[in-house]
């Protein structure tokens, strides 16, 4: 068997090394266009902050060590001109000397990978502008960084890879502003999720401006960038980071055949089949099963390119392994704080029919006694019906990697409310508390479904409503160190003395710092005769916005 590979980096290596073990006495030949065929491309932006000291480090292994430890024959700088599949053939050039030669083969597998979307704005050729799409990009931007002459960079795009290099550019001592078109960074978070990291970000001295788009650079008589000018204001730019989205790297595929969707993703069947006879793809350039909705997405991360590349080969002669399909869960870190998300989002919950209910819920990561805790925030998205758990977000300055990898694997088994909130998961109180967050979480949720709660987004909070009365149920000195605008002061203990300063025909949002307090009040005032009483949800530990 002649397999040839074309792309690298996580998934066609990937198949190239389990091809070798399960077919060794295959022909294995990758071809990628690229200066490296295997490296971490998720690492990109922690070695241009200088996390990652070394180049070196990021490459997983060179084409000699592939071709001498597993006889696998890599041509990087070898770029795929044409795909003819009824001769079972694919044509690449030499892109150093421009040579052309024709390869056959009998499975090919396509690992072409996405390309990063370059905005139609002026100015984006000038030097100092950049991609982060590749470890050569990445080696051509900490050039920069290190020769201590840039002070500002601007980011294109509040993605992940956009943050992460906001967050290693300002370790690297420049001042930051992160330029995002929609109206919140973090896209495929939920609001609250997204405001709190913005918050986040923004204490941390990098600027956030959403909801507008950048209409050009701004050069140098040298053609170097030295600004970009948005549709709200005019930024100091030594760097500009383009990071405004990728897209599939598939004209070739299409080309020959290969069915493509309108986004240009490649798609595979469960065997991660094309619709052409022995064609394959897998990893960035390819369409996945999502589990919760059953569609075809797009899921360009790391460990899907991994688990695809290696699954793939189970597949090549006949059809015996299918893959599971992703959940889309995936953490970033900003800082000190890191958000982490799995399965659906709220307005991806409605938007496939789901009449909804949400929580958000603060505890700390840890017994709240034991040193070093701290706090964590989580959101569960469930299904009013049915109580199943659709999906879930957390955030905080805590470990927030364990519960949402808890909730990822409760999603994926279908789990309910009642399911989560009686999971005998680890305790001891230097790692859990004895009610686990997402424990909690669920126990809230249970709450709110049976009838006993009800809440408020704080993205929902109307502050400037004549018809609702803000009541805040704290300490007299944590509301005078932060509150919520219009809000009245009323400590849970003075709560039933003072019941005459609110009006029981109004709607009454209750906070406090957690919830907890605000629950208790909730439920006196609906004894008491109030009828619409809400609480806060997250209370102030949740609040993403300004205090007074």
């Amino acid at each position: 068997m002649r397999l040839i590979i074309l792309g690298g980096v996580a998934a066609g290596t990937k198949a190239a090394a389990r091809a070798r073990r399960e077919y060794p006495d295959a022909e294995v030949m990758i071809l990628t266009q690229d200066d490296y065929v295997a490296y971490a491309g998720c690492g990109l932006p922690y070695y241009v902050g200088g996390i990652i000291s070394e180049a070196q480090e990021l490459i997983v292994r060179t084409p000699d060590e592939f071709k001498h430890e597993n006889g696998i024959d890599v041509r990087t700088r070898c770029q795929a001109t044409a795909i003819d599949p009824s001769a079972r053939e694919v044509r690449a050039r030499d892109l150093d000397t421009g040579i052309e030669q024709t390869y056959g083969y009998d499975k090919l597998i396509l690992a072409t990978g996405a390309l990063p979307v370059l905005p139609a704005i002026d100015g984006i050729h000038l030097k100092r502008v950049a991609t982060v799409r590749g470890l050569t990009d990445a080696k051509k931007i900490r050039v920069l960084v290190d020769s201590g002459k840039l002070r500002h960079a601007v980011v294109v795009g509040g993605g992940f890879i956009g943050l992460e290099m906001a967050e290693n550019l300002a370790h690297r001592g420049l001042q930051v502003s992160v330029v995002e078109m929609r109206d919140a960074i973090l896209p495929g978070f939920d609001p609250e999720i997204a405001a709190l990291a913005k918050k986040a970000l923004e204490e941390h001295g990098v600027g956030i401006y959403t909801g507008e788009t950048v209409q050009r650079v701004l050069g140098n008589a040298s053609g170097e960038a030295t600004g970009v000018v948005t549709t709200e204001r005019t930024l100091d730019a030594d760097l500009v980071i383009l990071s405004a989205g990728i897209k599939p790297n598939t004209a070739i595929a299409a080309a020959a055949g290969v069915e493509t969707d309108a986004r240009g993703m490649i798609l595979v069947d469960e065997y991660l089949r094309t619709n052409l006879p022995d064609i394959f793809a897998v990893g960035d350039c390819a369409s996945v099963r999502h589990q919760m909705t059953d569609l075809d997405v797009y899921s360009p991360m790391g460990s899907t390119a991994n688990k695809t590349g290696r699954l793939v080969v189970a597949n090549l002669i006949e059809p015996r392994e299918t893959f599971a399909g992703v959940l889309g869960t995936t953490i970033v870190r900003l800082f000190d704080v890191s958000a982490a998300r799995t399965g659906l989002s709220e307005e991806e919950a409605r938007a496939a029919g789901h009449d909804v209910e949400t929580v958000l819920v603060p505890t700390p990561d840890r017994a709240h006694y034991y040193p070093g805790n701290k706090p964590i925030i989580t959101k569960l998205i469930a299904d009013r019906a049915t109580h199943r758990i659709l999906g879930a977000q957390v955030f905080g300055e805590g470990v927030v990697d364990k519960p949402i990898d808890t909730l990822a694997m409760g999603i994926a088994l279908g789990m309910t409310a009642e399911q989560l909130s009686g999971m005998d998961l680890a305790y001891t109180p230097p790692f859990a508390s004895a009610l686990n967050s997402s424990i909690v979480a669920a126990n809230v949720l249970l709450n709110k479904l049976d009838g006993k709660l009800r809440g408020v987004s704080p993205c929902a909070l109307e502050l400037d409503n004549p018809n609702q009365q803000l009541l805040d149920v704290r300490t007299e000195p944590e509301y005078l160190i932060a509150a919520i605008p219009n809000s009245i002061n009323i400590p849970l203990p003075e709560l039933r003395e003072r019941i005459d300063e609110l009006d029981p025909e109004k709607s009454t949002v209750v906070v406090c710092k957690v919830g907890r307090r605000a629950y208790g009040a909730a439920l006196l005032l609906r004894r008491l005769g109030f009828r619409d009483v809400k609480i806060l949800d997250g209370g102030m530990t949740a609040w993403p916005y300004e205090t007074v």
